[in-house]
């Protein structure tokens, strides 16, 4: 038996949207337009240096969500006032590319975003100069992979959408384009 799919996906969104938006801006070469390259998930956890088992899970968590095992990171230097060491572990990170990119941008568009509570839309203020997109999330349980009963804390979520040959507005288009849902200014 095969799975019927009730909606495209990002990816073949992206392919037939950049014909339009290269017209629009007009770029005559598709490959000299806007493409997204990467997708970076990144952790904090400052209470890690208290306590190591939190780091455990919260890498376990972002590992579930990213599908590919996270990379745990460390203290490049010592800050007293937030009571690090140089060398100290202090969050989690993965990069995500190719297809694994892609079903994540549709899990964080059409299951994530939407669990958002009193969502009104993302700010479209996230861009920075070279057009990558960055979004924080409050806690990790708005993605289905995480199981609410061994989740003992909420922790946040930093993702950025690497773009590359592109300016904040040519990134604006192409993520509208993906159906994400971003709140007029």
């Amino acid at each position: 038996m095969s799975a019927t799919k009730l909606s495209k996906t990002s990816k073949a969104t992206y392919q037939e949207t950049m014909p339009e938006i290269l017209k629009k801006a007009g770029i005559t070469n598709r490959l000299a337009g806007p493409r997204i390259e990467k997708v970076c998930l990144n952790m904090g956890v400052g209470r890690a240096v208290a306590d190591g088992q939190i780091l455990a899970v919260v890498s376990e968590h972002l590992s579930a969500i990213a599908g590919q095992r996270a990379a745990v990171t460390v203290a490049k230097k010592a800050v007293a006032n937030f009571r690090t060491r140089e060398g100290v572990k202090i969050g989690a990170r993965v990069t995500l590319r190719g297809p694994r990119m892609w079903a994540f941008i549709d899990k964080l568009i059409h299951l994530a975003i939407p669990r958002i509570k009193d969502f009104r839309g993302l700010s479209p203020k996230g861009f920075d100069k070279a057009g990558n997109f960055n979004l924080g999330l409050r806690e990790q349980a708005l993605f289905h992979e995480v199981q609410l009963d061994k989740l003992e804390h909420n922790q946040g979520l930093q993702i950025t959408i690497c773009f590359a040959n592109s300016t904040e507005k040519l990134s604006l288009e192409v993520l509208k384009a993906l159906h994400m849902p971003f709140r007029e200014k």
